[in-house]
């Protein structure tokens, strides 16, 4: 089986993918991000996503969706690790930053409630102004979720009736909440995270069952973190036969647990395409 998945995806020339979600402001592409967005175009990754996660983020990428027009593209947004830096201001700046057409979301926003970086009350209430900028700008919401999945409902379910089309980005909760979040027409965003998930009801039952639907799942690396550990003992051997020597030579010669890059972007979607049959 796996075989034969490997050879048809190999038939093809290239893949022509979106990356929903790359934080190329971070300073280890700083030096030679060229590079890293050459690479992305030569594996198949046409379009990135550069994430806002904070003020300085949020507008440091859109100046990189300036440099490199119709292949990068930006969202603005306070993470929740960061809702302590809210200032009287910072809503207006957002504002400012989103309403660019080269911004395509409001994000990465939301609860985590795991590491509580922030306190929960602020991040609930940072929260909400990046949900209701959201809604009145009309852009999509790119959501951050740990441990904090009832609460993410709850703000989510009081703007239902005008709440823009939503992502969970890097989803690594549970089937029983992922079906909570497409019941509300919610998207699912999946990473490399899935090599290490042995959970008995995530991501990989998730993919096995075909809970997802297609039109509901993106893709994305989250670089450079994520690294999808293809060489992983826990990654079953069915998966890795459905691998092509193409992308795992992208993974392999420039991506390190260190440093994951947009351009292993096909190692995980073949993952998720052998789990999913």
């Amino acid at each position: 089986m796996g075989e034969t998945v490997r050879k048809s995806m190999e038939t093809l020339s290239n893949y022509i993918i979106v990356d929903i979600g790359a934080n190329l402001t971070n300073k280890k592409f700083s030096r030679d991000l060229d590079q890293v967005i050459q690479r992305a175009r030569d594996a198949g990754v046409t379009k990135i996503m550069v994430t806002g996660t904070s003020l300085h983020s949020t507008k440091e990428a859109l100046r990189l969706t300036r440099l490199y027009p119709n292949t990068l593209y930006s969202t603005a947004g306070i993470h929740p690790h960061d809702a302590k830096s809210w200032e009287d201001d910072t809503y207006s700046e957002l504002e400012s930053v989103a309403r660019s057409a080269e911004c395509v979301a409001v994000g990465e926003c939301g609860l985590d409630f795991n590491r509580n970086f922030s306190p929960p009350e602020v991040q609930i209430c940072v929260f909400e102004k990046q949900v209701e900028l959201a809604c009145k700008l009309g852009k999509p919401l790119f959501l951050h979720e740990r441990d904090a999945h009832t609460q993410m409902v709850h703000i989510l379910q009081n703007n239902i009736d005008r709440l823009p089309p939503c992502v969970i980005h890097c989803f690594t909760g549970t089937k029983e909440e992922a079906t909570v979040y497409l019941e509300m027409g919610c998207y699912i965003g999946l990473t490399g995270y899935l090599w290490k998930d042995k959970s008995e009801n995530g991501v990989r039952k998730l993919l096995e069952e075909g809970a997802i639907p297609l039109e509901k799942l993106l893709v994305e690396t989250d670089a450079p973190f994520m690294y999808p550990n293809t060489r992983a003992s826990k990654l079953p051997q069915h998966i890795k036969d459905c691998l092509t020597e193409r992308s795992v030579t992208f993974l392999q010669r420039y991506c390190t647990f260190q440093r994951n890059e947009p351009c292993s972007l096909p190692v995980t979607i073949e993952m998720i395409a052998a789990y999913m049959k």
